[in-house]
């Protein structure tokens, strides 16, 4: 049985593709199902039919909601497009919370500021934990204003949490590099793991032979003095 390597720690695990948590996980994916929710019963509630906005508003919040989602699936493989699509989901956000605001200022309703009397226990709301649970069944017993302002507070914290996270990503890309980098980086180290393996070898190796010679030399020795 060789026992060379007895002793020496196990060779590390080489990996190159980060792991992600799922993206239902993620507080933005939830907040953006939510808004894709309630902008779906807005729209086909309050707006004509045949509007072309109850299509683009649909769509918006579905492509914020979506490409989160498909971002954070391609962060495995590429930095870049985890990003770009992080990136798209915010500008879709951005474009939804437009059309909010044009529908409540063409309309002559108010959009709540801190100075409105409801606005800060509407943004507590908003952020709690209740409203997964609630908001189906809460913005039946709404208003068109007050839907409005509720998914306009949602747009606002979603489109924070997505700066956020548009900086992280940038950051550990500037660390990590792309996919490309850490393939050769792995692939370095994968090499130079071989290499001082095959090095550690051959002196184990050396050093048997050097061992046996002086066994076999003092053996020698013993049986000439007898």
């Amino acid at each position: 049985m060789n026992n060379d390597n007895k002793g020496q720690p196990a060779p590390q695990q080489i990996t190159f593709l980060p792991q992600h948590g799922h993206y239902r996980n993620l507080r933005v994916y939830q907040v953006t199902e939510i808004i894709y929710d309630i902008t779906f019963y807005f729209a086909h509630h309050y707006l004509s039919k045949g509007d072309r906005t109850v299509d683009q508003m649909v769509q918006s919040a579905r492509s914020g909601k979506q490409n989160i989602a498909e971002g954070n699936q391609a962060a495995a493989t590429s930095g870049e497009t985890e990003i770009k699509l992080t990136n798209v989901a915010k500008a879709s956000l951005e474009e939804l919370l437009d059309d909010y605001e044009d529908y409540l200022r063409v309309r002559h309703l108010p959009q709540w500021n801190n100075q409105h009397p409801r606005y800060e226990k509407m943004r507590a709301y908003a952020r709690s934990e209740k409203i997964k649970q609630e908001y189906a069944q809460k913005i039946q017993l709404m208003n068109d204003e007050e839907i409005a302002n509720l998914c306009i507070t949602l747009i606002h914290q979603a489109i924070y949490m997505l700066y956020k996270l548009l900086v992280t990503m940038q950051d550990r890309f500037v660390r990590e590099g792309g996919i490309k980098e850490r393939m050769y980086q792995s692939r370095v180290s994968y090499r130079k793991n071989q290499s001082n393996q095959s090095d550690q070898s051959d002196q184990n190796n050396q050093s048997n032979q050097n061992n046996q010679s002086n066994q076999n030399n003092q053996s020698n020795r013993n049986n000439q003095k007898s």
